[in-house]
């Protein structure tokens, strides 16, 4: 978990700066996380070196998140590997699936993700990193 929370911290764009109490609450509120591991984490020599998690109600639609593999283990098809298994969940595999990300869209165009078409009948709300501290009780 704090290799988690040190690189989403420190070293992700999406949300530097982020506090840590703020990662494990989107983490234990995430329907499914993956962890990629060097070494094997049951045996107690796991280091962990990828993430992401998704939300999903397992019906219709699934947005995936903070997905990453530290910098010293990319280029080995770590992340391609991670993406596969994430699809192929059979509860997931047929959901609508959405991401934000303003890198990678060749790696996700290879699972079926592409720029969404009719931007201007799709909504959203602003993200208010002051009403989400306060929300959790922290100071921003």
């Amino acid at each position: 978990m704090d290799m988690i929370c040190d690189f989403l911290h420190h070293d992700s764009y999406w949300v530097k700066g982020i506090a840590k109490e703020l990662i494990w609450a989107s983490i234990e509120n995430s329907s499914i996380c993956y962890g990629i591991y060097k070494g094997n984490p049951l045996e107690g020599n796991g280091q962990q070196v990828g993430f992401a998690r998704v939300v999903t109600d397992f019906v219709r639609f699934s947005h995936l998140g903070d997905v990453f593999v530290l910098p010293e283990y990319r280029g080995r098809g770590l992340s391609k590997w991670m993406l596969s298994i994430i699809i192929e969940h059979p509860q997931l595999k047929g959901t609508y699936f959405s991401l934000a990300t303003k890198d990678a869209h060749t790696l996700y165009e290879q699972f079926g993700f592409q720029s969404v078409e009719n931007m201007e009948k799709r909504m959203a709300r602003s993200l208010n990193w002051e009403a989400v501290y306060k929300g959790h009780r922290l100071k921003n």
